[in-house]
């Protein structure tokens, strides 16, 4: 894959669809809305190399096309993404046939696109999807549409998991400090379905819904995936420990550990400073205070040095991934990457694992934690930790989001 800085991709977009554009004008007269959806699709498709993510490229196209309003942007935005959650199915395929399939097999409901461009498959939209993959014009199975089955964890359904890539999954909020009722009453003042989960703090949502408009009140609710908030019932923190969240990231994890237990002594650490910069705003919202930050390489050979002879509790090593995990949210990771990166992964996981383990309190517990599907990065990495250290797993493995509309993700306890 060739690698371009975002800046170059977003100025090749531009300079692309301004090169088309006028062609585009003349031709649109003779074209239907519907149509030149499609062609616009066509476009995006055809341009974008997987370099920066798709969504960004969007935001250079639409900015390129001020004229399209709001609708055209959905449609636009709704049509390519169904592209890219067919995978590899039907590659050999014209582009143009690849999105109306997608269509197909992405909408629920019969809709004014494929009314217009496919009329016949219109009212084929709200059957199962083994009745609409038979009207293909090539065979759909689930290695075509997430060709990484023999690579997953142990547990995951690998059809299951793959025909969801076609699914949109939700979003979810955790709600905070016992303002279940409060929320609930915002939602149904604006008409929102949506679905509360059995431990009363974790809301389903349909994935676009403006949460921060419905609940203006940033301190009653984290937006924290369903897979990522059930990650919390392997930490059970004390009062006064010492825990370290070490990818801390957007600090989402470090979050839900200082809600169960706010008396938790934590360090954030994480590589990026302007991470860590969005990290303090996070917490400021959220109003966690009395926390260390740093910004930390912890694949540096000298890292372990900084760290002097600290010791923790508890450490929270949410490693960086593929991220195969929440791929139904970023569908065009599938066209892009490839097998060997998994193995590039786990290196990175087990350099940083190597580095972190020692600060490990006798006793204390390390949280592994991935977004990722695949056993390299998942099971053989826990393996890897136990090798090096007297650490053993006690408990976790997969959580499935896929039955929830969720990511799925894979974490562990281990002391």
């Amino acid at each position: 894959m060739i690698k371009i800085s975002e800046d170059e991709s977003n100025g090749f977009c531009l300079r692309f669809f301004h090169l088309t554009c006028t062609r585009q004008t003349s031709l649109s007269s003779r074209m239907t809305r519907w149509e030149n959806y499609l062609a616009s699709a066509e476009k995006v498709i055809g341009a974008y190399a997987g370099s920066l993510p798709l969504h960004h490229f969007l935001k250079a196209f639409f900015k390129e096309h001020p004229y399209m309003g709001g609708r055209d942007r959905r449609w636009i935005s709704q049509l390519v993404y169904h592209y890219f959650r067919l995978g590899q199915w039907g590659k050999s395929l014209p582009v143009s046939e690849r999105v109306i399939a997608g269509a197909l097999l992405c909408e629920t409901a019969p809709n004014d696109f494929l009314a217009a461009v496919k009329p016949a498959w219109n009212e084929h939209t709200t059957l199962p999807l083994a009745d609409k993959a038979a009207l293909l014009p090539a065979v759909l199975t689930p290695d075509a549409v997430f060709p990484f089955s023999g690579e997953l964890s142990a547990g995951i359904d690998a059809n299951t998991y793959a025909y969801t890539m076609l699914t949109q999954p939700r979003l979810f909020i955790r709600v905070r400090n016992n303002k279940l009722d409060k929320v609930r009453q915002l939602l149904d003042n604006a008409a929102v379905a949506y679905e509360v989960f059995a431990n009363n703090t974790t809301v389903a949502l349909p994935n676009g819904t403006k949460i921060e408009v419905i609940v203006p009140e940033k301190s009653w609710y984290e937006v924290q995936d369903a897979s990522s908030q059930q990650t919390g019932a392997l930490f059970s923190p004390a009062a006064q420990q010492r825990w370290w969240d070490c990818c801390a990231a957007s600090g989402g994890k470090s979050i839900l550990l200082k809600d169960q237990q706010p008396g938790v002594q934590l360090l954030v650490s994480d590589v990026r400073r302007s991470i860590l910069e969005n990290l303090q705003q996070r917490f400021a919202a959220a109003g966690v205070k009395n926390y260390e930050a740093r910004v930390a390489d912890l694949t540096a050979e000298h890292f372990p040095a900084s760290m002097g002879s600290r010791q923790f509790d508890g450490i929270i090593l949410d490693a960086p991934c593929s991220g195969s995990g929440t791929w139904g949210r970023t569908p065009e990771s599938i066209s892009f990457f490839k097998k060997e990166e998994i193995q590039k992964y786990q290196q990175l996981q087990k350099r940083i694992a190597h580095n972190v383990v020692p600060f490990v309190k006798k006793g204390g517990a390390l949280i592994y934690i991935t977004c990722s599907v695949f056993k390299q990065e998942n099971e053989d990495v826990v393996k890897y930790i136990e090798e090096i250290s007297d650490l053993r797993k006690q408990e976790g493995g997969v959580i499935a989001g896929y039955d929830k509309g969720a990511d799925t993700m894979y974490a562990v306890r281990l002391s």
